[in-house]
């Protein structure tokens, strides 16, 4: 993922609250959300797969698919701190996995390697027995097994530092794994209740890569030499930037039908260039690029060369093999507010922030242009239609200027007050920001203050020029490290950060009446704040996004100074470090939110240093009340309840107003035509053994769509 797309969920081949008060109108809420009521808040995806589907019989036998990735992947080992999405992508084609997630993102069991998987017990310990496939065998001939089960829970269950794992969560549960009934049995008992049980052994490794802290350390960063997918890794060539899977000889299942998949290192700006040369079948872009085979779809082979943004003049009927293919990520974007110093830390504040957005608008930007639903995401912990979703955002209430001016007039702030000195152009905002790094560049790319370059334009937020012209999809180039795997890439960084609270102005202050034109003071300081954007091609959605919100919070009086740095920078010299007031990037949508959103959402604490433990809370707001929201969510087996848990947990984190949801990201696929069972697979996992190239004279199935 981008900079837009961030997250610990992402590592998964895959903001809240500091007043009771908040806490009070949240439970109000709740009880609402979560009374009797015969429809499902959970609803249905916004939009499904689209993946040219077709039966197994129309698709050819052979074949290589070349598939574009961001990266050769430096690790790939899933549970390592710089996995990114191309290992995860290798994992789910070579590697077993107890549960795939369907249409709706949901998990079902992968009747591949798994017959049954079911809790037996739950007093006095939970107890699950899995029963795998009979069938289900090692690269090397040796039976998947309960060793195999028990080697990767003692490697990441955190009790042996000498494993460098990016991640523990639900093995850290586990008390013992033994051999069942049968060499096919797997005994799992819990030390206490986990109710995501169904997210462990996923991807699932062989004993070899976890028996020992060298192999899973060292051992398969480059090579995996034992597998058991429907495909076997047979090289990865970092000098040629590409990763080669062929055919597995000792699959069980129903046969791979190409013979090869080569994924392919190819940058987001240059993949319409690569595709037009007939150097890739199938790759994610962005939407501008999507114009560009639009429009050749358009020319009738006339021949007209399209330019594309950074790239040559491509011939329009070089595109028309190829169609695009539309749905949305299993990821959302959201506005950041770090609330750890300056005006933020005053829940007034971020709450006015909040109520000034226009969030419809926001996501009919980003998404009506591209023909995809826009709607804005209503929770922090799920997408529509996943078990976990229901709108809570009625928490903190829509758009609305007086309420929000109002909150600002009660913390303090005065429209049109005295400024003791104003501040210039790339100097130090009121808000989190410290000092300016040495990558932030100047003039085009470095500091503006929104409003200050176009005082006689509109500024209403709500009618920028053609979202066409500015859409742009991954938003961003790479970030985080669970963020680029918290990006697209997902690795991760713990960010470390200090900082008082801001004031408090007395309370029950009123909105003034017919105050003066002009941006809010307080103690002669002005209400600035530092909203930094990634500066890279690929992020120019984000930006547009931004400038539109600093409009919208222009119409009550703060002033937001945009800040552009470098790709590299954004994240983690930015977001993780804490130094931003308001930023832009997205969290990947899990299955299983109990476990992988907690560490978004937990409380900051005191590390033994002295510093600020935020995990990946880069908003640095957290409460003890949603913790204990998630860790009961976690320790409860009864499904019905675990969502009620976790939808509460949300309608705190929408009080807290610290991270406010957009839009579901787009997720635009370019892919040859005549390729089946391939595209945008929205929350749906890749089956890898039924891609391919259709046989002469064969048509796909019109592909089942929510949009």
């Amino acid at each position: 993922m981008s900079h837009d797309g961030v997250g610990p969920m992402s590592v998964r081949p895959s903001a809240a609250l500091r007043s009771a008060a908040f806490l009070a109108v949240g439970a109000l809420a709740v009880s609402a959300l979560t009374g009797c009521s015969a429809e499902d808040p959970a609803g249905k995806p916004l939009a499904g797969p689209d993946l040219a589907p077709a039966a197994r019989d129309l698709v050819a036998d052979g074949g290589t698919l070349r598939w574009a990735v961001d990266d050769v992947p430096e690790t790939l080992n899933s549970f390592q701190s710089d996995a990114d999405a191309a290992t995860g992508r290798i994992a789910q084609a070579v590697l077993p996995s107890m549960y795939r997630l369907d249409r709706k993102g949901r998990p079902v069991r992968n009747a591949d390697y798994l017959e049954s998987a079911k809790v037996v017990k739950t007093e006095p310990k939970q107890v699950v027995v899995y029963k795998l496939n009979q069938q289900a065998v090692w690269s090397d001939g040796r039976e998947i097994g309960a060793a195999d089960f028990a080697a990767q829970w003692r490697a990441l269950s955190g009790k042996d530092s000498a494993y460098w794992t990016a991640r523990n969560a639900g093995y850290d549960r586990i008390e013992k794994i033994e051999r069942g009934a049968s060499d096919l049995e797997v005994k799992v008992t819990f030390a206490k209740p986990y109710a995501d049980w169904q997210s462990l052994f996923t991807p699932l490794y062989p004993k070899d890569v976890m028996g020992t802290p060298d192999a899973f350390n060292d051992g398969a960063r480059r090579k995996l030499k034992v597998t058991a997918g429907p495909f076997s890794l047979k090289q990865v060539d970092t000098k040629g930037q590409q990763v080669t899977l062929v055919r597995n000889p000792r699959w069980w299942g129903r046969p791979a039908k190409l013979d090869e998949i080569d994924l392919k290192a190819v940058p987001l700006d240059k993949r319409a260039e690569a595709l037009a040369d007939g150097k890739l079948d199938l790759a994610e872009i962005d939407p501008s690029d999507a114009g560009r085979f639009t429009l050749a779809g358009r020319a009738n082979g006339t021949g007209t060369p399209l330019m594309g943004p950074g790239s040559r003049r491509t011939p329009a009927k070089a595109l028309q093999g190829f169609a695009v293919r539309k749905s949305l990520e299993p990821a959302y974007t959201q506005l950041a507010l770090n609330g750890s110093a300056g005006p933020l830390a005053d829940e007034r504040v971020r709450r006015a922030v909040a109520r000034s957005l226009d969030r419809l608008s926001i996501a009919q930007t980003v998404l009506k242009p591209l023909g995809l639903p826009a709607v804005p995401v209503g929770s922090h912990l799920a997408l529509s239609g996943q078990a976990a979703y229901a709108d809570g955002s009625g928490v903190l209430g829509g758009e609305d200027t007086a309420k929000a001016q109002a909150l600002l007039a009660d913390a303090g702030w005065v429209r049109g007050g005295p400024v003791a000195e104003e501040k210039k152009k790339g100097e130090k905002a009121a808000g989190a920001a410290g000092k300016k790094s040495d990558d932030e560049s100047e003039g085009d790319d470095g500091t503006y203050i929104v409003g200050e370059d176009d005082k006689n334009g509109d500024s209403r937020g709500g009618d920028d020029k053609d979202p066409r012209d500015h859409a742009k999809k991954q938003e961003n180039g790479k970030g985080s490290e669970e963020g680029g795997k918290h990006l697209a890439d997902g690795r991760q960084y713990t960010g470390q950060q200090g900082g008082a609270p801001g004031a408090y102005a007395p309370k029950g202050t009123a909105a003034p009446a017919g105050v003066a034109a002009g941006p809010l003071a307080k103690n002669g300081k002005p209400l600035t704040l530092r909203f930094v954007l990634p500066s890279g091609a690929g992020s120019e959605v984000l930006r547009t996004v931004a400038d539109r919100i600093g409009r919208m919070l222009e119409r009550v009086g703060i002033t937001t100074q945009i800040t552009k740095v470098s790709d590299e920078s954004y994240f983690k010299d930015h977001i993780a470090s804490g130094q931003f007031d308001l930023a832009l990037y997205s969290w990947p949508a899990s299955a299983f939110p109990a476990t992988d959103a907690r560490p978004v959402y937990a409380k900051p604490v005191p590390a033994a240093d002295g510093s600020l433990d935020v995990e990946q809370n880069y908003t640095r707001i957290g409460t003890d009340q949603v913790d204990q929201l998630f860790d009961q969510a976690a320790g409860t087996l009864d499904g019905s309840e675990s969502r009620s848990l976790l939808r509460k947990a949300d309608s705190r984190i929408w009080a807290a107003a610290a991270s406010i949801p957009l839009y579901q990201r787009p997720q635009l696929t370019a892919a040859k035509k005549g390729l089946a069972n391939a595209g945008s697979f929205g929350f749906q996992t890749p089956v890898y053994e039924d891609m391919g190239f259709l046989k002469k004279g064969a048509r796909p199935s019109p592909s089942p769509s929510g949009h």
